[in-house]
């Protein structure tokens, strides 16, 4: 039964050897965050281990976080004790931005010894790949690798969430390795719901025989749980618009990349009249970029029962989705944490109801504010039976709706999360826009904002690989409201009519 009431401080880890924090309980009392204001409830939130270098994937045995770092480290720390110790270092992942040692897996069906399976990209022969490898875990080591599927691998979109259920059959949900022709042929395991045996080979019931593919249709999945009607849900990311959950089903098709998020475009209903396609039970425009996701129905936290907990890498937060009784719909939200912790990569249910949140403010893209000094942490929401002072807890966030044609509302909502606030962008991944001719170019701004990119661009010496999305969607009031501030913020100043917008998608 997990007792823990602290955290462990990794600073100054060097050397492959566990490492033990000599904290009495009662300074782990005082490593309490946050309290948050539920309905009838208060919960606690509290730092159990710091310093960490991007937490990617969380998983529980034996009252132990078993976690992966995103360079290449397993990580376990100990709930009882907050002892955190090194169990496995890969020195063959590869780790680029997005890519590197990714999720992890435990087996939960067996006492002792259990499986545990990672998802990691590596080079092989020039081209990156993503491998589902097999360990054994002893406690305080992983023996024994057999790798079990291999798939292949790109710099970004490689999905990459893995669980294990109860009958100990795994479901890997991998990208589309930013390869529009993978996700559309259930001949590939890109873009798919994997799902096979713990010994690498293909269940005898999956849905297409001799075939490791469950469901299809996908781009990129950072979020995979089983609720506890055992329906598999997943989070994902979409382009420019509709970010999604999906409730996952057998043979059944999601759509991209010919179909994004609800089917309410002509084209995409044209699609749908001749060809099953499945729609999202949730969607967000604009993108909030979700990341791990659990299924939460624990006394614990009563008014959290039958919900799906989603957290997020754009816009900061921990989202409380309430599921309908028969968990074909979404049916409630509430957002916790708005840019308070920074990006959160990962969220997990403990067998006693707490919930672990993983921050990813050491990855590739931090934003504004941090990575704070003892980040990366994991932080820990329980229950508690202190009530604060008036102004010493959070609540839900509360949303204004956005005037549509507010230029820097518009900015932050769709362009910030890469370019930034100062519009400085990210090094060697997405361009500035201060002194970029293209903004001063009013025709080749409005180009780049109805067709995106291909992400190939050479600017100012410096080549950029990121694709940038379409932003066609918009209306050309609100396009031009972007180009507007933007050029105001960071360009010559010059503004531009709706007309200008107008003109140049009809000429094309």
């Amino acid at each position: 039964m997990m007792n823990f009431t602290g955290k462990n401080s990794v600073v100054g880890l060097m050397l492959l050897v566990c490492v033990t924090s000599c904290r009495t309980a009662d300074e782990f009392k005082k490593e309490t965050v946050d309290y948050v204001k539920l309905e009838k409830s208060y919960l606690e939130v509290a730092t159990v281990a710091d310093g960490l270098h991007v937490p990617w994937g969380i998983d529980y045995f034996d009252g132990k976080l078993i976690f992966t770092e995103i360079t290449g480290k397993v990580k376990q720390l100990d709930l009882e004790t907050g002892n955190v110790s090194i169990l496995l270092v890969l020195d063959e992942v590869f780790q680029k931005r997005t890519t590197g040692l990714l999720d992890i897996a435990v087996q939960q069906t067996t006492d002792a010894n259990p499986f545990v399976v990672l998802n990691y990209t590596a080079e092989e022969d020039s081209m990156i790949v993503s491998n589902l490898v097999r360990y054994t875990y002893t406690g305080d080591t992983l023996l024994d690798p057999k790798k079990l599927l291999v798939a292949k691998g790109y710099t970004g979109h490689n999905g990459a969430r893995v669980i294990i259920d109860k009958g100990d059959i795994i479901y890997w949900a991998t990208g589309d390795v930013a390869d529009n022709t993978q996700a559309q042929d259930s001949t590939t395991c890109n873009g798919k719901i994997l799902r096979l045996q713990l010994d690498g080979s293909i269940p005898a019931d999956n849905p297409i025989p001799d075939s490791y593919v469950y469901a299809w249709g996908f781009r990129n999945i950072q979020g995979l749980t089983l609720g506890g009607q055992g329906n598999l849900f997943t989070s994902e990311h979409g382009d420019a618009i509709e970010d999604e959950i999906n409730r996952i089903q057998p043979l059944h098709n999601y759509g991209w990349p010919q179909i994004e998020g609800m089917h309410d475009t002509p084209e995409e209903l044209a699609i749908v009249e001749n060809h099953r396609r499945t729609e999202p039970i949730k969607s967000w425009t604009p993108v909030i970029a979700p990341a791990g996701l659990a299924y939460y129905n624990h006394s614990g936290i009563p008014e959290w029962q039958n919900t799906l907990l989603l957290v997020t890498l754009k816009s900061q937060t921990l989202r409380v989705l309430l599921l309908n009784e028969d968990h074909t719909a979404i049916t409630g939200e509430k957002t916790y944490f708005s840019d308070r912790y920074g990006r959160i990569r990962d969220v997990l249910v403990a067998p006693n109801g707490d919930v672990y949140l993983a921050t990813s403010n050491q990855d590739w893209n931090p934003q504004p504010g941090f990575p704070l000094d003892t980040d990366d942490r994991i932080l820990r929401i329980r229950k508690t039976p202190d009530i604060p002072d008036a102004e010493a807890y959070v609540e839900a966030d509360v949303y204004e709706d956005t005037n549509a044609l507010d230029g820097a509302a518009i900015y932050k909502n769709y362009c910030a999360s890469c370019h930034k606030d100062d519009g400085m962008g990210v090094a060697n991944s997405f361009p500035p826009l201060k002194g970029s001719r293209s903004i001063n170019n009013t025709a080749a701004f409005i180009d780049i904002l109805l067709n995106g990119t291909d992400g190939q661009q050479r600017i100012n010496g410096v080549t950029y690989d990121q694709p940038m999305a379409s932003f066609s969607f918009l209306e050309d009031e609100e396009l031009s409201a972007i180009i507007n501030y933007v050029n105001t913020a960071f360009g010559s100043g010059r503004l531009i009519l709706t007309k200008e917008v107008t003109n140049q998608r009809q000429r094309e």
